[in-house]
């Protein structure tokens, strides 16, 4: 008798991004640490936790409305919070889903903050920590009791005998994604704030469980919140092939932001060209899916080494921000790195807190917060610049290129391809070139054009030149902007007109 493979998984029904998501620039924030929380918990020496109503809370979230004229300012129209939801340390220990951190706040001051986005036109998108939640979860603390092999303890995932630690770690235990029960909350839970004026969500660690794993819960939420976007955390892989399995609308673009650090410290834009080789392959693969996904781009986060501090010229910080304005895909600021935010991640305990610190109350006081002592072991770190004197010019180059960005919005879709007969270790000449995808429709479902071309004619292709050199070299073409590293960090004054500054960029037409 001959035996068959058993069927591949059956597809998610084909479905449409959201058309706002076209026109997203994101505001990345770690909450708990940009409000000042304490870094643990100091209420959970019981079999539960916080108790009655308004025990321990601490309204600090409204820190964040504060910001949110910034987040206008600096160009962007996503608030993109990483958790926000009760848990024991670092918001990836998650408690309760339903309910705010009570170091952050309550659902008053949740309400109070989706009511400044909705003022600004902002949208806000949280993050959904699912794959796995604490040890001290009510969930995983009956899976323990119950034991492999029960209703109850089926609901996580086991290693033997073990509950399964996300990567490692004991006290993050798995959840079982093809559960139905933990399917339902999941879809309960997605649902429930959206409906109290979330736009989207972030789902961390997406690539745990599998792209198979979240095409039913994500199915159910799209049925009933079909404007809804769901980014999705991928690191490696095929990420299109992950979105079309799942319904993810975008996924984290890791492979460029790996090589926009590491070729721009190391001096080797061949690095750089062959990861926007890949960048385009994706792109392609996403516009051939008809969905209208595409991925989310991002230079920093809140996992990762501050791009100012990965970088060994400060100057070459030009060329990251202008990549990450101007590179197809949909682009996220982690906040501070606007101000030029330093801070190294370092893989030990306590290893993610330098770079992911507090914030003062308003833009206003960055450099004060820069020379403010750390508070004390419990309490965020301090926020750190690499060049206090610059951080007003930093800024600014984060505003102007963004503002490039939203009049040519056909970026978002844009084809990208390196000049290989002009590349060299310090030069790159990165063409962009509208697609049809991006003419089709715009973010409100019209034609897309250049801010000063007439309705549905093709915009020009634009060039962006990275000159990693120690001396400014002519141009290939109209410059309509250009920035100097030495300028911006050290206000020496710009470079000739015509040129592409040394240490920095031009974008050309």
């Amino acid at each position: 008798m001959t035996e068959t493979a058993p069927a591949a998984p059956a597809a998610p029904a084909p479905h449409a991004a959201p058309a706002w998501a076209r026109d997203a620039i994101c505001w990345q924030v770690y909450p708990l640490g940009f409000c000042g929380a304490p870094r643990h918990r100091e209420d959970l020496t019981g079999e539960t936790y916080g108790g009655a109503d308004g025990e321990n809370v601490v309204h600090r979230l409204r820190r964040l409305t504060g910001w949110l004229d910034h987040l206008v300012a600096l160009g962007a129209n996503v608030l993109l919070l990483n958790p926000i939801f009760d848990s024991v340390s670092h918001g990836y220990d998650t408690l309760d889903h339903r309910r705010i951190d009570p170091r952050l706040g309550d659902e008053e001051d949740f309400d109070a903050l989706v009511a400044g986005c909705r003022e600004r036109g902002i949208r806000l998108v949280l993050d959904g920590v699912f794959n796995h939640i604490s040890h001290l979860h009510p969930t995983a603390r009956r899976a323990i009791a119950a034991g492999p092999g029960t209703e109850e303890g089926d609901r996580i995932r086991w290693a033997g005998t073990s509950p399964y630690g996300f990567e490692g770690n004991d006290d993050l235990v798995e959840v079982d994604l093809s559960d139905p029960v933990i399917q339902d909350r999941i879809v309960e839970i997605m649902s429930r704030w959206l409906e109290s004026g979330a736009d989207g969500w972030r789902l961390d660690a997406m690539y745990a469980a599998g792209a198979e794993a979240w095409a039913p819960i994500l199915e159910r939420v799209r049925a009933a919140h079909p404007e809804a976007w769901i980014l999705g955390e991928v690191i490696h892989g095929e990420y299109p092939d992950f979105a079309a399995a799942s319904g993810a609308d975008s996924i984290t673009q890791y492979e460029l932001w790996k090589a926009i650090w590491s070729s721009l410290r190391d001096g080797n834009l061949f690095e750089l060209a062959h990861a926007l080789g890949r960048h385009q392959g994706f792109l392609e693969q996403f516009r051939e899916s008809g969905a209208g996904a595409l991925p989310l781009t991002f230079v920093g986060n809140h996992d990762t080494t501050r791009i100012a501090s990965q970088l060994e010229d400060g100057r070459d910080l030009a060329a990251a921000i202008a990549l990450l304005a101007l590179l197809p895909g949909i682009p996220a600021v982690y906040a501070g790195d606007e101000f030029g935010a330093a801070a190294m991640k370092e893989e030990r305990e306590g290893g993610d807190d330098a770079i992911r610190p507090w914030f003062p109350g308003s833009p206003d006081e960055v450099v004060a917060a820069h020379e403010a002592a750390d508070a004390g072991d419990e309490s965020p770190r301090s926020l750190q610049l690499l060049a206090p004197a610059a951080a007003g010019r930093i800024l600014e180059v984060h505003q102007r290129l963004l503002s490039l960005r939203r009049r040519e919005r056909w970026l978002v879709t844009a084809s990208v391809a390196v000049d290989e007969a002009t590349l060299t270790n310090t030069w790159a000449q990165i063409v962009l070139t509208p697609s049809a995808d991006g003419l089709e429709r715009g973010a409100d479902g019209g034609t897309d054009s250049a801010a000063d071309g007439a309705a549905g004619e093709r915009p020009a292709p634009l060039t962006l030149v990275l000159n990693l050199g120690d001396e400014a070299l002519p141009a290939p073409g109209a410059v309509l902007e250009a920035v100097s590293g030495a300028d911006m960090l050290d206000a020496v004054g710009p470079a000739a007109e015509g040129t592409v500054p040394a240490h920095g960029v031009a974008v050309v037409r």
